[in-house]
């Protein structure tokens, strides 16, 4: 009964199926002018060296301190990421979690995702702090998760999170209003941006356990990851974007 149940839990219920919710060049300044030492640079008279006299136009020195940076690739690529962030929750934030999204918009979203992915300031997400703790979802392409051809009332309406935590290779995802259903997982590193997801428990409202069958499973991979921000595709292809809300949250064991 309670295997055959799971089953049924395992089709009707999303975010517990296969996938785990988972230069600017410096601007010109004026010329340092150099005034030479009428004396040589080196004198055997007085057996020392000369410097010449160096001097910096006052009106121009300041600006191009001002406008002069040591590091303009890094301050350039920092901003063109907090750019495309910014892009990106504009984009997704009409489309309800994905359930309003037209093919127009999936691919607006995917193109977004993949520029950022591209600079990904984590390599080995895996081996990150950064990855530990809630994860709220606020757009993903899975029809497991979203059940768009359900009657709107009958969806998960409420916020949907995922907690992950590296050093104990646990996972949980949550559903809030108005089905609260949880469910847990055992996380397999299959590289340092992979890992196979493995469900054991679930819990129907967050009260009734119900052990895992075995069905279910899938993978997810990291694409991008900073200290607000993760993208994660699952081996179906689906795309899932999510914001951390609480980096202590602790999965339990």
């Amino acid at each position: 009964m309670a295997t055959s149940y799971a089953a049924t839990l395992l089709n009707s219920f999303p975010a517990l199926k296969t996938t785990i919710i988972g230069s600017q060049s410096p601007p010109s300044a004026s010329p340092i002018v150099v005034e030479p030492n009428p004396l040589p640079l080196f004198s055997s008279s007085r057996l020392k060296f000369n410097r010449p006299h160096i001097r910096l136009p006052l009106s121009d020195s300041g600006k191009w301190r001002n406008k002069v940076s040591f590091f303009p690739g890094f301050q350039t690529r920092g901003r063109d990421v907090q750019s495309l962030k910014e892009e990106l929750y504009e984009t997704i934030a009409p489309l309800d979690r994905g359930a309003e999204a037209t093919p127009d918009d999936q691919q607006r979203v995917d193109e977004i995702a993949r520029k950022l992915e591209a600079v990904n300031p984590v390599k080995e997400p895996l081996k990150s702090d950064l990855l530990n703790g809630k994860w709220e979802l606020l757009y993903t392409t899975s029809q497991s998760i979203l059940q768009t051809q359900r009657p709107k009332l009958l969806r998960p309406n409420g916020k949907i999170y995922q907690a992950i935590n590296v050093d104990t290779l646990r996972a949980q995802n949550i559903e809030t209003w108005p089905f609260f259903n949880q469910a847990t997982a055992n996380l397999v590193p299959l590289n340092s941006k992979r890992v196979a997801v493995k469900f054991d428990l679930f819990k129907i409202a967050s009260l009734i356990p119900i052990k895992s069958p075995g069905s279910g499973s899938g993978q997810l991979e990291i694409t991008y990851l900073d200290e607000e921000l993760r993208i994660s595709r699952g081996n179906r292809g689906n795309l899932f974007i999510l914001k951390m809300v609480d980096p202590s949250y602790k999965v339990p064991l």
